[in-house]
C-alpha cells in the first residue's frame, strides 16, 4: 500500500511539473532580488502568485497571513519569508478537506463546458470504480453535441461497461429517465450520467438540469447524488469564472480538474478552493484511462513544493 502511495506520489509530482516551475520561479525570482523585507517585496510576491493563476482574492488572503506572520514572528530574512509562503499555499489548499466517498446506490451527474474533457472524463470514472469493484452504468445525456455519444460508447467498450443512450438530438431527461429505471431494476452501484455542455443559454441549462434533477430524485430517490464539474486545467483565471456560473445554475458537490499535467497553470486549484469552497475531487494527469487519481490535499501540496 505505501508502494503504491510513493508510486502515486511520483506520478503527482511529475505531472505538476510545469505547474511547479512556473509558481516556484516567479517567487524565486522575487526573495533573490530582495535582501530585507519590506513592502515592496510583497508587492512584487503578490504579482507573482497571480501570475502563478492563484487569483488576485486567494493571492491577498495568503499574504495577509504571511504579513501576520512574518510580523508576530519578526522575520527579517527573505529566504525565511519563502518557507513560509510555501506553508501558508500548503495550508490554504488542505484545510477543511473530506474524502470523497460514496456508498451504493450513488449517481454522479456530470456537468461542464464541451472542451474540457467531459465526455473522456466520464470514461476515466467508469473505469476508477468497475476497478474498485462497483457495478457501474452510463446514461449518454449529453445528446446534443455531435459524436458525443459514440465517443463516450468508445470508452464505456474499454471499460467493458454498460451504456444507455438514445438517438442524438433526443431529451436528455428521458435518457436519464431511462437509465435511473434500469441502474434501479438491476441493482446498480453507481450510475454516472454525463450531461450537455452549453453555456451560453444559462436559463436552458438550468432548466434542463432541474428536470434531470426532478427525476432522480423521484426515479431514484434512495440514491446518494453528487454533481461534479469538469473543469480544464489549462486555461487557468477562465476556469475559475466558468466554475462560477455553472454554481449559479447547479449545486455544484465537486469538482475534477482535467488536463492538470499539461499546463503551467495548476495554481488554479489553490484559487478555486479558497474563492468557490468546492472540494476538488479528482485530477488528470494524462489522456490514458488508468490517468484520472483521486485528489488528495496534501500530495498535491508536497507534490507543489518539492523540488
Amino acid at each position: 500500500m505505501e508502494e503504491k502511495k510513493l508510486g502515486l506520489f511520483s506520478r503527482v509530482k511529475a505531472g505538476l511539473t510545469k505547474t511547479r516551475d512556473s509558481i516556484m520561479s516567479g517567487v524565486s525570482q522575487v526573495f533573490s532580488a530582495f535582501s530585507i523585507v519590506d513592502e515592496d517585496m510583497f508587492d512584487e510576491l503578490e504579482e507573482a502568485l497571480i501570475m502563478a493563476d492563484m487569483g488576485v482574492e486567494t493571492s491577498l488572503a495568503i499574504l495577509d497571513k504571511l504579513r501576520e506572520r512574518v510580523k508576530a514572528e519578526k522575520v527579517k530574512e527573505p529566504e525565511a519569508v519563502k518557507a513560509m509562503l510555501v506553508e501558508e499555499i500548503s495550508a490554504s489548499l488542505t484545510g477543511n478537506t473530506q474524502p470523497f466517498e460514496l456508498s451504493a446506490p450513488a449517481v454522479l451527474l456530470i456537468i461542464g463546458v464541451n472542451g474540457a474533457g467531459k465526455t473522456t472524463t466520464v470514461g476515466k470514472l467508469t473505469k476508477w470504480y468497475k476497478s474498485e469493484g462497483k457495478s457501474v452504468l452510463v446514461a449518454a445525456a449529453d445528446t446534443f453535441r455531435a459524436a458525443a455519444i459514440d465517443q463516450l460508447e468508445v470508452w464505456c467498450n474499454r471499460a467493458d461497461v454498460t451504456m444507455i443512450r438514445q438517438a442524438e438530438g433526443s431529451d436528455p431527461a428521458a435518457v436519464v429517465f431511462d437509465a435511473a429505471a434500469a441502474a434501479k431494476a438491476r441493482g446498480i452501484d453507481l450510475l454516472i450520467c454525463d450531461t450537455a455542455g452549453r453555456l451560453h443559454n444559462k436559463k436552458n441549462l438550468m432548466e434542463e438540469l432541474r428536470k434531470i434533477n426532478r427525476i432522480i430524485g423521484t426515479q431514484f430517490p434512495e440514491a446518494q447524488k453528487e454533481v461534479l464539474l469538469i473543469l480544464d486545467a489549462t486555461t487557468g483565471q477562465n476556469a475559475l469564472q466558468q466554475a462560477k456560473l455553472f454554481k449559479e445554475v447547479a449545486d455544484i458537490t465537486g469538482i475534477i480538474l482535467t488536463k492538470l499535467d499539461g499546463t503551467t497553470k495548476g495554481g488554479i486549484v489553490v484559487a478555486i478552493k479558497n474563492e468557490l469552497d468546492i472540494p476538488v475531487r479528482f485530477v488528470t494527469l494524462g489522456e490514458g484511462i488508468d490517468d484520472l487519481q483521486p485528489f488528495d490535499a496534501d500530495m498535491f501540496a508536497r507534490a507543489l513544493f518539492e523540488g
